[in-house]
Protein backbone atom coordinates (compact mmCIF):
# COMPACT_ATOMS: atom_id res chain seq x y z
CA UNK A 1 0.00 0.00 0.00
CA UNK A 2 0.80 3.57 -0.34
CA UNK A 3 3.75 4.02 2.04
CA UNK A 4 2.23 7.43 3.65
CA UNK A 5 -1.06 5.98 4.43
CA UNK A 6 -1.15 5.71 8.49
CA UNK A 7 -1.05 2.32 9.93
CA UNK A 8 -3.97 3.13 12.47
CA UNK A 9 -6.86 4.04 9.87
CA UNK A 10 -5.44 1.88 6.91
CA UNK A 11 -5.97 -1.20 9.16
CA UNK A 12 -9.70 -0.91 9.49
CA UNK A 13 -9.54 -1.45 5.66
CA UNK A 14 -8.77 -5.24 6.43
CA UNK A 15 -12.55 -6.14 7.13
CA UNK A 16 -15.44 -4.01 7.95
CA UNK A 17 -14.69 -1.27 5.25
CA UNK A 18 -14.11 -2.98 2.38
CA UNK A 19 -16.90 -5.51 2.83
CA UNK A 20 -19.49 -3.30 3.63
CA UNK A 21 -17.78 -1.11 1.01
CA UNK A 22 -17.50 -3.38 -1.82
CA UNK A 23 -20.81 -5.08 -1.36
CA UNK A 24 -22.06 -1.97 -2.97
CA UNK A 25 -19.56 -1.23 -5.47
CA UNK A 26 -18.28 -4.24 -6.30
CA UNK A 27 -21.26 -7.48 -5.53
CA UNK A 28 -24.25 -5.60 -6.12
CA UNK A 29 -22.99 -2.98 -9.02
CA UNK A 30 -25.82 -0.41 -7.69
CA UNK A 31 -26.64 1.84 -10.56
CA UNK A 32 -27.25 5.80 -10.09
CA UNK A 33 -30.81 6.38 -9.39
CA UNK A 34 -31.57 3.12 -7.03
CA UNK A 35 -33.14 2.96 -4.39
CA UNK A 36 -31.24 1.04 -1.22
CA UNK A 37 -31.92 0.19 2.31
CA UNK A 38 -29.35 -0.96 4.61
CA UNK A 39 -30.23 -3.62 7.77
CA UNK A 40 -27.38 -2.52 10.41
CA UNK A 41 -25.94 0.85 10.80
CA UNK A 42 -22.46 -0.48 12.57
CA UNK A 43 -18.84 -0.44 11.10
CA UNK A 44 -20.31 -2.17 7.75
CA UNK A 45 -23.87 -0.90 7.11
CA UNK A 46 -22.43 2.74 7.24
CA UNK A 47 -19.49 1.21 4.87
CA UNK A 48 -22.48 0.04 2.63
CA UNK A 49 -24.06 3.17 2.71
CA UNK A 50 -20.94 4.99 1.80
CA UNK A 51 -20.92 2.71 -1.54
CA UNK A 52 -24.55 3.10 -2.17
CA UNK A 53 -24.29 6.90 -2.42
CA UNK A 54 -20.80 6.92 -4.43
CA UNK A 55 -22.79 4.49 -6.97
CA UNK A 56 -25.44 7.53 -7.45
CA UNK A 57 -28.58 5.86 -5.38
CA UNK A 58 -31.36 8.08 -5.44
CA UNK A 59 -32.49 6.78 -1.65
CA UNK A 60 -30.41 4.97 0.79
CA UNK A 61 -32.77 3.91 3.82
CA UNK A 62 -30.37 2.94 7.00
CA UNK A 63 -32.71 0.81 9.45
CA UNK A 64 -31.52 0.13 13.27
CA UNK A 65 -33.39 0.12 16.31
CA UNK A 66 -30.46 2.53 17.79
CA UNK A 67 -31.79 6.07 16.03
CA UNK A 68 -28.54 7.55 17.51
CA UNK A 69 -27.20 6.50 15.06
CA UNK A 70 -28.65 8.05 12.03
CA UNK A 71 -27.21 11.45 12.95
CA UNK A 72 -23.51 9.78 12.10
CA UNK A 73 -25.23 7.90 9.13
CA UNK A 74 -26.37 11.20 7.16
CA UNK A 75 -22.56 11.96 7.10
CA UNK A 76 -21.97 9.00 4.86
CA UNK A 77 -24.94 9.59 2.62
CA UNK A 78 -27.86 7.82 4.58
CA UNK A 79 -31.15 9.43 3.24
CA UNK A 80 -33.59 8.58 5.61
CA UNK A 81 -33.57 6.70 8.56
CA UNK A 82 -36.00 3.99 10.06
CA UNK A 83 -36.78 2.25 13.64
CA UNK A 84 -38.69 -0.86 12.90
CA UNK A 85 -40.02 -0.25 16.78
CA UNK A 86 -41.81 2.65 15.52
CA UNK A 87 -44.34 0.64 13.59
CA UNK A 88 -47.10 -1.67 14.21
CA UNK A 89 -47.32 -3.44 10.94
CA UNK A 90 -44.25 -5.56 9.67
CA UNK A 91 -41.44 -3.69 8.37
CA UNK A 92 -41.53 -5.04 4.78
CA UNK A 93 -44.91 -3.52 4.53
CA UNK A 94 -43.92 -0.21 5.83
CA UNK A 95 -40.68 -0.28 3.49
CA UNK A 96 -42.80 -1.71 0.38
CA UNK A 97 -45.32 1.41 1.11
CA UNK A 98 -42.18 3.78 1.17
CA UNK A 99 -40.82 2.50 -2.26
CA UNK A 100 -43.67 2.06 -4.14
CA UNK A 101 -43.30 -1.28 -4.65
CA UNK A 102 -40.28 -2.39 -3.48
CA UNK A 103 -36.46 -1.44 -2.63
CA UNK A 104 -34.11 -2.28 -5.68
CA UNK A 105 -30.94 -3.31 -3.55
CA UNK A 106 -31.29 -4.86 0.01
CA UNK A 107 -28.30 -5.05 2.71
CA UNK A 108 -28.90 -7.24 5.74
CA UNK A 109 -25.48 -6.32 8.02
CA UNK A 110 -26.68 -7.87 10.92
CA UNK A 111 -26.20 -11.37 10.62
CA UNK A 112 -30.15 -12.55 11.53
CA UNK A 113 -31.75 -14.79 9.71
CA UNK A 114 -35.38 -13.07 10.85
CA UNK A 115 -34.14 -10.02 9.09
CA UNK A 116 -32.72 -11.43 6.04
CA UNK A 117 -36.17 -12.62 5.61
CA UNK A 118 -37.90 -8.99 6.04
CA UNK A 119 -35.08 -7.86 3.51
CA UNK A 120 -35.99 -10.50 1.38
CA UNK A 121 -39.34 -9.92 1.25
CA UNK A 122 -38.92 -5.68 0.86
CA UNK A 123 -37.30 -5.96 -2.69
CA UNK A 124 -39.35 -5.87 -5.86
CA UNK A 125 -40.93 -8.61 -6.61
CA UNK A 126 -39.01 -8.94 -10.22
CA UNK A 127 -35.39 -7.43 -9.95
CA UNK A 128 -34.69 -6.98 -6.19
CA UNK A 129 -31.75 -8.15 -5.31
CA UNK A 130 -30.69 -8.71 -1.81
CA UNK A 131 -27.13 -8.74 -0.51
CA UNK A 132 -26.69 -10.93 2.47
CA UNK A 133 -23.42 -9.68 4.48
CA UNK A 134 -24.09 -10.26 8.30
CA UNK A 135 -22.88 -13.58 9.20
CA UNK A 136 -25.29 -16.00 10.89
CA UNK A 137 -24.91 -18.53 13.43
CA UNK A 138 -23.84 -22.01 11.29
CA UNK A 139 -26.89 -23.61 12.36
CA UNK A 140 -29.05 -20.98 11.15
CA UNK A 141 -31.34 -21.31 7.99
CA UNK A 142 -32.88 -18.73 5.44
CA UNK A 143 -36.36 -19.94 4.36
CA UNK A 144 -38.40 -18.24 1.58
CA UNK A 145 -40.87 -19.34 -0.69
CA UNK A 146 -38.70 -20.34 -4.65
CA UNK A 147 -41.30 -18.61 -6.73
CA UNK A 148 -40.53 -15.15 -5.63
CA UNK A 149 -36.74 -16.06 -7.07
CA UNK A 150 -38.60 -17.40 -9.68
CA UNK A 151 -39.83 -14.05 -10.46
CA UNK A 152 -36.98 -12.27 -10.31
CA UNK A 153 -35.82 -11.86 -6.72
CA UNK A 154 -31.72 -12.95 -6.12
CA UNK A 155 -30.07 -13.22 -2.95
CA UNK A 156 -26.58 -13.08 -3.41
CA UNK A 157 -23.80 -13.29 -0.88
CA UNK A 158 -20.15 -10.70 -0.54
CA UNK A 159 -17.36 -11.75 1.22
CA UNK A 160 -15.06 -9.08 1.73
CA UNK A 161 -16.73 -6.94 -0.89
CA UNK A 162 -15.27 -9.02 -3.44
CA UNK A 163 -12.01 -7.51 -3.31
CA UNK A 164 -8.77 -9.48 -3.72
CA UNK A 165 -5.68 -9.07 -1.71
CA UNK A 166 -4.37 -7.09 -4.57
CA UNK A 167 -6.59 -5.04 -4.87
CA UNK A 168 -7.07 -3.71 -1.16
CA UNK A 169 -4.69 -0.84 -2.07
CA UNK A 170 -6.49 0.75 -4.63
CA UNK A 171 -8.97 1.32 -0.96
CA UNK A 172 -6.08 3.05 0.57
CA UNK A 173 -5.25 5.04 -2.55
CA UNK A 174 -8.65 6.34 -2.76
CA UNK A 175 -8.85 7.16 0.87
CA UNK A 176 -5.24 8.70 0.34
CA UNK A 177 -7.32 10.80 -2.49
CA UNK A 178 -9.90 11.45 -0.21
CA UNK A 179 -12.59 9.21 -2.27
CA UNK A 180 -13.16 7.59 0.77
CA UNK A 181 -14.11 7.85 4.41
CA UNK A 182 -12.13 6.13 6.79
CA UNK A 183 -11.29 8.50 9.43
CA UNK A 184 -14.97 9.14 10.18
CA UNK A 185 -15.18 5.50 11.45
CA UNK A 186 -13.03 6.00 13.83
CA UNK A 187 -14.88 6.96 17.45
CA UNK A 188 -12.42 6.20 20.19
CA UNK A 189 -8.63 5.93 20.51
CA UNK A 190 -7.22 4.06 23.44
CA UNK A 191 -4.57 1.72 24.74
CA UNK A 192 -4.14 -1.70 24.90
CA UNK A 193 -4.69 -1.51 28.85
CA UNK A 194 -8.81 -0.15 28.04
CA UNK A 195 -9.27 -3.16 25.55
CA UNK A 196 -12.00 -4.35 27.72
CA UNK A 197 -13.57 -0.57 27.77
CA UNK A 198 -13.27 -0.70 24.00
CA UNK A 199 -15.41 -3.98 23.78
CA UNK A 200 -18.10 -2.48 26.28
CA UNK A 201 -18.76 0.30 23.83
CA UNK A 202 -19.00 -1.49 21.48
CA UNK A 203 -21.45 -3.53 22.46
CA UNK A 204 -23.66 -0.34 23.83
CA UNK A 205 -23.48 0.91 20.46
CA UNK A 206 -21.28 4.01 20.79
CA UNK A 207 -18.72 2.82 19.14
CA UNK A 208 -18.37 2.46 15.64
CA UNK A 209 -14.52 1.60 15.66
CA UNK A 210 -11.94 1.61 18.41
CA UNK A 211 -8.70 1.79 17.45
CA UNK A 212 -6.41 0.38 19.69
CA UNK A 213 -3.17 2.33 19.86
CA UNK A 214 -0.59 -0.13 20.81
CA UNK A 215 2.37 2.72 21.37
CA UNK A 216 -0.07 4.37 24.06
Amino acid sequence: IDPAAPLDKACLLGCGIATGYGSAINTAKVEPGSVCAVWGLGTIGLAVVMGCRNAGASRIIGIDTNPAKFEIAKKFGMTEGVNPKDFKEPLQDVLLKMTNGGLDYAFECIGNVKTMKVAFDSVHRCWGKVLIIGVAPITDEFVTNPYAITMGKQVIGSLYGDYKVKTISNLVTEYMNKKLMVDEFVTHKMGLDKINEGFDLLRSGKSLRTVLDMWA
